[in-house]
C-alpha cells in the first residue's frame, strides 16, 4: 500500500475502534554522514527509518501511538494502544483536530527536493570533507589541529492524513558541509567553524571556501583581551543576531503565551521594538528550511507578520494554543510521529535593511562586534539576558583586536528597542535568520 493511503487506512481503522477523530502521521528517511579529521575518517553512518504515529481522540480525551512496525499486526497493536491511551485520559475541551475551513495545502511546487541529492557518491562526500579540511590546515602555519570536517546529507517524506478529510504528502532533501579548524599562539587555542547548507549539492559553498573562511574566523581570535566594563554599542553578526532572534521566537510561541510565560504576552497591537524592526514567519518561501505545504495538523502554511515596524501583531499558532487564546491557527504546528502537535516556525526571520556590514560596524564607532555567545542567561518569561561573549572591539568605527571573557547584559525588550542599524547581509541556512544588528547600548562586564 501507498504511503498516503496507509495513513488514511490507519485513520479509518481509529474510528472504527471507537475513536471519534484520528490522525496519522508516516515518516520515511535516509541519512548520511562522513566525518574526517587530519584526513582519516573518523566517522561514517548511514541509517534509513520507516515509520508511523496516530493521535485519536475519544470525545475530549486524547492519546497516542507509534511504531516501526508497518505490518497488517503492527498497525492494529499500533490503534488498539493509542485508543486505549485515549480511554484513560482526562478530558480537555480545548483538546481537537482544526476546523475543516482551516484545512488545505500549497499545490505549487515549493522545492524542497533536489533529485541532485543522490548525485553524489560516498567517496565523493569524503573527497569533500577531506578538502574543506585540507583548506584550512593549508591555510596558515598558526592553524595546527582541526576538530574535522563533516558532510551529511539525507532525503525525507513525510505523509498526514486525519478523519476531517485531509491527506497530503511531501518530499525533502537536505546536504550540509563544515570545517571547524583550531590555531595555536603563545600557548593559546581558538576554534571556530564555518559551514554551508542547501537542498541540492549544486547550492553547497565549495570545500575549499568554507575551509577558508573557518580559518580566517578562527585567525582573528587569537590574542584576545578583556576589555573594561562599560556601556557599549553591540554588533551582533548574523549568526549570533539569528541566536537573539531565537529567543524573540520562543517569546512569540502560542504556548508560552497562553501560560503566561512569556515577556510578550499580552502585548499584541503595542510597540515592542524600535521602528526599523519587521518580523516575519514564513512557511511558503521556496526551497527553504521552514516551508511545508502544510503544517502537521493539515493546515496550510502562510506569510505571518509577528512584528511590524516595532508593533507586535501576532503570535505563532497551533490548533490547541489559539484555542487557547482565542485566536485561529497560524499554521505553524509541529509534530514528532505521535502525541499532541506542538508549535514550530516556519521561515523566521528580521528583515533585512539597507546598509552592508561595514557600514553597520562604523555607525557603532565603538563597542563590540559579536561573534560568540556563551552560556544560557536568557530568560524569556521576564525578558533578562545575560549572557558570556566573544568578539571583536570595534574601534573608530573599524574591527580593531579580538575580545574574550566578557559578559553583554540588558533584556531582550530594550535590546529590541535598541536596535539602531540593521545589515542586508540576510542569509537563510537554517529556519531561522537575522542578518548583521547593532544594538545601541548594552552593559559589557569585563575587568
Amino acid at each position: 500500500m501507498k504511503p498516503l493511503e496507509l495513513t488514511k487506512e490507519i485513520v479509518r481503522l481509529a474510528l472504527e475502534l471507537g475513536a471519534t477523530d484520528a490522525e496519522c502521521t508516516l515518516a520515511e528517511g535516509e541519512e548520511f554522514s562522513v566525518s574526517v579529521r587530519l584526513g582519516d575518517i573518523e566517522k561514517l553512518q548511514e541509517a534509513a527509518s520507516r515509520s508511523a504515529g496516530l493521535r485519536v481522540l475519544v470525545g475530549q480525551r486524547s492519546g497516542s501511538a507509534y511504531t516501526s512496525d508497518l505490518s497488517d499486526e503492527g498497525i492494529q497493536r499500533m490503534v488498539r494502544a493509542a485508543v486505549d491511551n485515549a480511554e484513560v485520559t482526562g478530558e480537555d475541551p480545548f483538546a481537537g483536530l482544526p476546523d475543516a475551513a482551516d484545512l488545505g495545502q500549497h499545490s505549487a511546487d515549493l522545492s524542497l527536493f533536489d533529485e541532485g541529492i543522490a548525485s553524489l557518491t560516498t567517496p565523493e562526500k569524503i573527497e569533500q570533507a577531506k578538502r574543506a579540511e585540507a583548506a584550512f590546515l593549508a591555510y596558515d602555519p598558526r592553524i595546527d589541529k582541526s576538530e574535522g570536517a563533516s558532510y551529511d546529507s539525507g532525503v525525507s517524506s513525510r505523509y498526514f492524513a486525519n478523519s476531517r478529510g485531509f491527506a497530503g504528502g511531501y518530499r525533502s532533501s537536505q546536504c550540509s558541509l563544515s570545517a571547524v579548524p583550531v590555531a595555536s599562539q603563545g600557548g593559546a587555542m581558538e576554534r571556530d567553524y564555518w559551514y554551508s547548507s542547501a537542498r541540492s549539492p549544486r547550492q553547497l559553498d565549495t570545500p575549499e571556501n568554507i575551509g577558508i573562511i573557518a580559518a580566517q574566523r578562527t585567525l582573528r581570535r587569537l590574542g584576545a583581551r578583556k576589555v573594561a566594563t562599560q556601556k557599549a554599542a553591540i554588533v551582533f553578526e548574523p549568526r549570533m543576531a539569528r541566536m537573539l532572534l531565537s529567543h524573540i521566537g520562543e517569546a512569540v510561541d502560542g504556548d508560552a503565551v497562553y501560560r503566561d510565560s512569556s515577556f510578550l504576552a499580552g502585548k499584541i497591537g503595542q510597540r515592542i521594538a524600535s521602528e526599523n524592526v519587521t518580523i516575519i514567519d514564513d512557511g511558503t518561501m521556496p526551497g527553504l528550511w521552514g516551508t511545508s505545504p502544510f503544517d502537521a495538523e493539515g493546515v496550510r502554511t502562510r506569510r505571518t507578520v509577528i512584528v511590524e515596524k516595532g508593533i507586535l501583531r501576532s503570535y505563532l499558532l497551533n490548533t490547541y494554543t489559539a484555542r487557547k487564546l482565542g485566536l485561529r491557527s497560524t499554521g505553524n504546528a509541529g509534530r514528532g510521529l505521535s502525541g499532541a502537535a506542538y508549535v514550530q516556525n516556519g521561515n523566521f526571520y528580521l528583515e533585512a535593511g539597507s546598509l552592508t556590514p561595514a557600514e553597520v560596524i562604523r555607525q557603532a564607532g565603538t563597542g563590540l562586534y559579536v561573534t560568540e555567545v556563551l552560556g544560557n542567561g536568557v530568560n524569556v518569561v521576564n525578558g533578562d539576558y545575560s549572557c558570556g561573549a566573544q568578539g571583536l572591539w570595534i574601534e573608530n568605527g573599524e574591527l580593531a583586536y579580538p575580545v574574550s571573557e566578557v559578559t553583554i547584559a540588558s533584556t531582550l525588550m530594550e535590546m529590541l528597542n535598541s536596535i539602531t542599524a540593521i545589515g542586508n547581509d540576510l542569509e537563510f541556512q537554517s529556519t531561522m535568520a537575522a542578518p548583521t544588528l547593532l544594538i545601541r547600548e548594552m552593559t559589557i562586564s569585563g575587568t
